[in-house]
């Protein structure tokens, strides 16, 4: 899923760009901002992967915003004049929505996201393919993690469970969802808000539920049962 921000000051057309976030399955809205300042009190917090931001804002305009980001997330401006059009290109947007736009343009403005997100994933787990582990740190020392043992990812809060095969107990780290997400290689799958699992690990799908072993019985949820399913029917066998 695509974490994103919504930011437009009028209230009518963030609830419509809110409402075609929700209507878009490979977005995920993760808080909708009324004006540039609120939205950089989020990002401090915790990065995004895209933005959907209106231009003409009465504190700090959306161009501005998108310029004043140290490393600023796939763009997506709106606005109602098309003369921004040249500016929006100039900080490097991925698409520019003109006023008003329904579903359709806006989700062919999406689509434009995914795609880069998706061509910027892939860069990433290539140069995690060629070790096959990842370092992290957890109760003051830093281990390394081989990820053929990784069974699955379990989210607690501020921190993650990461159950291995050669330990009897989950190592704790204090670490987002999302950031594991995108150095993890194409064989874990998220399949629901709290988890994210070992393709090569499952034993059994049972109905809503994902066995990778006794008594590890893990839910799919809603926003990821598709592109799961997908996967099940690209390696299914049967009639």
């Amino acid at each position: 899923m695509i974490r994103c921000l919504a930011i437009d000051d009028e209230p009518l057309a963030l609830r419509q760009v809110v409402t075609y976030i929700e209507q878009t399955h490979w977005l995920s809205l993760v808080a909708p901002c009324q004006s540039a300042k609120e939205a950089m009190e989020y990002l401090e917090k915790e990065p995004v992967d895209a933005m959907f931001v209106d231009i003409n804002m009465p504190d700090v305009n959306g161009l501005d915003f998108v310029r004043s980001l140290e490393q600023p997330p796939l763009v997506v401006l709106t606005t109602a004049y098309p003369e921004y059009a040249v500016e929006g290109f100039r900080v490097a947007a991925v698409d520019y929505l003109l006023k008003p736009f329904g579903l359709k343009e806006f989700q062919v403005a999406a689509a434009k996201v995914k795609k880069q997100h998706d061509m910027m994933n892939f860069s990433q787990v290539s140069r995690v393919d060629e070790d096959q582990a990842i370092f992290l740190k957890t109760e003051h020392k830093v281990v390394r993690i081989e990820l053929s043992q990784i069974r699955y990812v379990e989210a607690m809060s501020e921190y993650l469970k990461i159950y291995l095969d050669n330990q009897p107990k989950p190592l704790i780290v204090l670490l987002s969802m999302k950031r594991l997400e995108d150095r993890l290689p194409r064989y874990f799958m998220r399949i629901h808000r709290s988890y994210i699992i070992n393709l090569k690990k499952i034993r059994e799908i049972n109905k809503n539920r994902v066995i990778m072993g006794p008594d590890e019985y893990l839910p799919i949820g809603d926003l990821f049962r598709e592109r799961f399913n997908q996967y099940i029917e690209s390696k299914f066998l049967g009639k």
